[in-house]
Order: C-alpha cells, then sequence, then structure tokens
C-alpha cells in the first residue's frame, strides 16, 4: 500500500467515528428527552395512576388533568349533585363521578396569557435595543469600548436575588409592581447585556463596505443600516431572540417577588396548582406540558437560523 492510499483527511471523520458520533447524540437525546415525554404522559393520567408506585408506563388516558388545570371545582354532597340535572360538558362529568362539581374557570390562561406579553414583548424589546447598540459599538468609535461592553455582560452576572429587594422596593415606589409593562421592563433590562454581546459579533462579521457603498449611492447611514445590516443579521437576530425568550419565559425568581396577581406569570403559579387531598400532579404536568408549547413552536420556526447563527463566523476565509 502507497504512502498516498494510507492518507486520509483530518478534518473529515472516518466511518467509524461518524457511526460512534451518531450514536452518542440519539443517546444523549433519549436521555434529554426522557422527563419531557414523561411529563406529557403524566398529564394524561388520573390523579391515582399519577402517584401510583411503581409508576404505570401502560394506562387508561383521561383528560382530568386538564380538565382540573382550567377549572376550579368545589366538593358536594352527592344528593346535591343529584339535583343539578345533566353535566354540562367532559369537565364536569369528570368532577362529578368525584363528588365535585365545576365553580369557575381557574386562573391558568390570565397566567398564560401574561407569559406570552411579558416574554415576547421583552424579548422584541431588548432584541431591538441589542441591535442598534451592537451597531454602535461594532461601527463606530466609543470611548471605552472594551469597559462598557464588559460592565454591559457584568450586569449580566449578577445573581437575580442580590438585586431583587432593591428593584421591589423600587418598583413599589414608582408603582411598577405586579405589572406586566414592569416585567417588561425588567426582563428587557436583564436580557439587552446578552442580545448586544451575541449581536456584535455577528454585526462584526459583516463587511463595512456594505455600508460605504449603499451610502455613496445616497443612502443615509440608518438607511444603510436598515436595508444592507439588518437583512444580513437576520441569522443572529433570530439566534439572540431565541435566547432571549427562553430566559424571559422561564425566568421565576422576579415573576414570584414581583407579581402575585395582575401580572403574575405562569411559572409561579403552576406548582401552586392544588387538588383534592393534596398536589394535583396531572393538572400540574397539563400545565407544564402547554407552557412548554409556544417556545417548542417558536424555537422550531428559527431552528434554521438558530444553527446557523450558532456557527456563524466559526470558519474564516
Amino acid at each position: 500500500m502507497s504512502v498516498a492510499n494510507a492518507a486520509h483527511s483530518v478534518v473529515e471523520p472516518s466511518a467509524g467515528t461518524r457511526r460512534f458520533a451518531g450514536l452518542l447524540v440519539i443517546l444523549y437525546a433519549i436521555i434529554t428527552m426522557i422527563p419531557l415525554v414523561w411529563i406529557v404522559l403524566t398529564s394524561f393520567k388520573s390523579p391515582d395512576d399519577a402517584i401510583s408506585y411503581p409508576p404505570k408506563i401502560l394506562f387508561k388516558p383521561s383528560l382530568e388533568g386538564y380538565c382540573n388545570l382550567f377549572t376550579t371545582r368545589s366538593r358536594q354532597t352527592p344528593e346535591f349533585i343529584q339535583t343539578l340535572g345533566q353535566p354540562h360538558g367532559l369537565c364536569d362529568s369528570i368532577a362529578r363521578s368525584r363528588n365535585m362539581v365545576v365553580a369557575g374557570p381557574s386562573n391558568y390562561v390570565p397566567r398564560f396569557v401574561n407569559s406570552l406579553i411579558i416574554a415576547f414583548g421583552s424579548t422584541m424589546l431588548a432584541v431591538a435595543l441589542g441591535t442598534l447598540s451592537a451597531y454602535g459599538f461594532s461601527r463606530f468609535r466609543v470611548p471605552l469600548k472594551d469597559d462598557l461592553l464588559f460592565f454591559i455582560l457584568s450586569t449580566r452576572m449578577m445573581p437575580p436575588i442580590a438585586v431583587a429587594i432593591p428593584i421591589y422596593l423600587m418598583y413599589r415606589t414608582v408603582g411598577l409592581s405586579d405589572t406586566r409593562l414592569g416585567m417588561i421592563l425588567l426582563y428587557t433590562s436583564v436580557n439587552v447585556s446578552l442580545a448586544v454581546w451575541l449581536l456584535k459579533g455577528f454585526i462584526d462579521e459583516i463587511p463595512r463596505e456594505y455600508e460605504e457603498a449603499a451610502m455613496i449611492d445616497g443612502y443615509t447611514r440608518f438607511q444603510a443600516f436598515v436595508k444592507v445590516v439588518l437583512p444580513q443579521a437576520t441569522t443572529g437576530i433570530a439566534a439572540t431572540a431565541i435566547f432571549c425568550l427562553i430566559f424571559a419565559w422561564n425566568e421565576y425568581a422576579f415573576a414570584v417577588l414581583l407579581t402575585s396577581g395582575n401580572a403574575q406569570t405562569a411559572p409561579p403559579f403552576i406548582p401552586i396548582i392544588i387538588g383534592e387531598g393534596g398536589q394535583d400532579w396531572p393538572a400540574v404536568a397539563a400545565g407544564t406540558t402547554l407552557f412548554l408549547v409556544p417556545i417548542v413552536v417558536f424555537t422550531v420556526l428559527l431552528r434554521k437560523h438558530l444553527l446557523r447563527g450558532i456557527t456563524f463566523g466559526a470558519v474564516r476565509k
């Protein structure tokens, strides 16, 4: 065998290496998916099956968890229930089978709507401010640029509990406590540092010559930014939006301390779903399952941009 035939690329992996890497990826995906699959399965269990030991893999599906999530119930005597006539819908039938009646809707839907408004509102605002700031740091001579960038990043390093009490006192004074606007501004201030750092790297990769050519053709600086830079930075903006949304969607500490009713989001509400005789695990699992849907859909829709955004600038020509 000649040396030329025995040589192989040090960049392209061998067939065995690819199979081994694929096996590791599949194994990792299965391990990470097990908790999510278990949560979804628990949401379709009855309260008895949810707490059975050993845990049940095969069970009779039930929508009791979702009914308990969206309704509030009160226990009544069988005699009183018989005077109510025919049940109104599936949830009413399930409640009466446990000697309860549906008293009204629960607070899950308003909390879920609060999460949508606060998370997406703060994400759009953080990405917008972060894009403008990153463009300024990338294209202009800013005094003490490195120090300012480090200061912006350092705001992300603080644990939320370290500033929770001062923010609570400040919000109570200015009237932003338990308001959607207050939570949007707070999450924006936390996310904007991440947005600036991520987007600056993307904008640095866009050649300045494109903007200079546009301005020679008569565009203003802002028009060149909108029509030249933004379209090429779409990948980075999408990736940054996903990371900002994940933080705002899952944030718990500030939501617990600064909200109690009007602006409370789903994360503080889901753990306090109490059922008859203890924690209603199917209802908790149902709330968690529905809470996962928007972030999964948003990530799937932008998955191509996310993959390109993570690898953007990794290989330089």
